[in-house]
């Protein structure tokens, strides 16, 4: 207890305002948080949100957008200011990110993939120099920022199977190979690659370079087209002798594995967020389907089992709220090269798994509330729905993740004999 309560001289304490306070700290967010949310979420709303539709149609992507929304101030949230960024925690991250995937979800996984997988990667393993030189324009929006990890025959053995190598030759690391589904691949300007430097020692000879689209042999070699998230730009890359100058070697060389799997963790913490927004975003338009739609003379939400379904609806997203909140909370101090093993893995494995299936029976039943109009290409619901089988399969498939979470349980019962 602290010590102002442990005061003897104070006879009267207000016991509603010590324990509201310590309700609103443990189940809610404060009021700093809740401004943070608030502001993505009227920004997305004014300036993201008449995006989405053509995003969507065309697999258009918005060259000015990056810079409005750095400009505004919600890029590099977990950067410091010295570089830039807002200097923000990972659970206030997440909420600028919560509140952008209400209205435009492709754009919300473009920021995470810039801003979670390249800046703050970057920040948190590269040195002093590498971040004053990459991190204020990736803050700004000057310039966008990628992580190509996954190869076409490494996919959830994204180490194991890696082919990408590079090898010294004097002042550069020469590349060589390619990576694949790689989200703002086409549009990027500075990507955080991971490539062998020692084949012989597997996942414990990777090495992670920054890489820039001007290098010589990097190349987009094709724009993927997508289910959803149409809007967010998704490639295929090349590296054929690129060369790549040995001073952007993130961290010392063969050491790649413990950026990967902290960074691993801090992805699948904030890949719930986007979640969350998603489905929040479907309830609201259900029960406004259910209010306003009329069958046999009254509106829908009069019937008990459209009634059941919102109820159902509202559940899931209450609950992927508190797992979501909880776990960036705790995946905020992680250190560098601490995560991919012990309570946190399991824990981020276990909140994305949650998350991206939680999110997939909203949308499902959100479908279901808006019938025909739910099936329609061009409806917003329906465009909500087809983004979700990507979050059950990005960061780690949903067997992935009940894999690590299996294995860190029993790992425990080992430990407890």
């Amino acid at each position: 207890m602290p010590a102002p309560l442990r005061d003897e001289a104070r006879e009267e304490i207000d016991v509603n305002a010590v324990t509201g306070s310590n309700r609103a700290n443990a189940f809610g967010l404060d009021e700093e948080q809740n401004a943070i949310l608030d502001g993505a979420d009227r920004y997305a709303r004014a300036e993201l949100y008449p995006l989405s539709r053509r995003m969507d149609d065309e697999e258009w992507w918005p060259d000015e957008a990056f810079r409005q929304i750095g400009a505004n101030g919600f890029l590099g949230a977990t950067i410091p200011e010295q570089y830039g960024g807002a200097g923000l925690d990972l659970l206030q991250a997440g909420l600028v990110l919560q509140g952008f995937s209400r209205w435009n979800h492709a754009m919300a996984l473009s920021v995470v993939a810039h801003d979670n997988l390249c800046a703050n990667n970057i920040y948190r393993n590269g040195n002093e120099e590498q971040r004053r030189r990459y991190l204020p324009d990736l803050c700004s929006g000057k310039t966008i920022g990628a992580l190509g990890l996954t190869e076409p025959g490494a996919g959830s053995d994204a180490l194991g199977s890696m082919r990408t190598t590079a090898r010294r030759e004097g002042d550069h690391y020469i590349l060589d190979g390619s990576k694949i589904y790689i989200t703002n691949g086409p549009v990027a300007d500075v990507l955080l690659v991971y490539a062998k430097t020692d084949k012989e020692r597997g996942a414990h000879g990777i090495s992670a370079f920054i890489v820039e689209k001007g290098f010589p042999g990097f190349k987009v070699a094709q724009k993927l087209v997508k289910m959803g998230y149409r809007g967010s730009q998704t490639a295929e890359l090349l590296f054929e002798d690129c060369r790549v100058p040995a001073a952007n070697l993130v961290g010392a060389e063969n050491q790649g594995v413990a950026i990967v799997m902290s960074g691993l963790d801090l992805e699948r913490a904030m890949i719930s967020p986007l979640c969350l927004g998603v489905a929040e975003r479907a309830l609201d338009l259900s029960i406004d389907y259910a209010r306003t739609r009329k069958q046999f003379g009254k509106p829908i939400g009069a019937f008990q089992m459209v009634q059941s379904m919102l109820a159902e609806m509202y559940v899931l997203v209450e609950t992927m709220r508190s797992f979501t909140y909880r776990t960036l909370a705790e995946a905020a101090p992680l250190e560098v090269g601490g995560g991919g093993r012990g309570d946190i893995h399991r824990l981020t494995a276990a909140s994305v798994m949650y998350a991206a299936q939680a999110c997939h029976d909203v949308l499902d039943k959100a479908v279901q509330v808006h019938g025909g109009a739910g099936y329609i290409w061009e409806s917003e619901i329906n465009r909500l729905f087809r983004s979700t089988k990507l979050l059950e399969i990005g960061a780690g498939t949903t067997e992935v993740r009940k894999m690590i979470i299996a294995g860190e349980l029993l790992k425990g019962m080992d430990r407890h004999g």
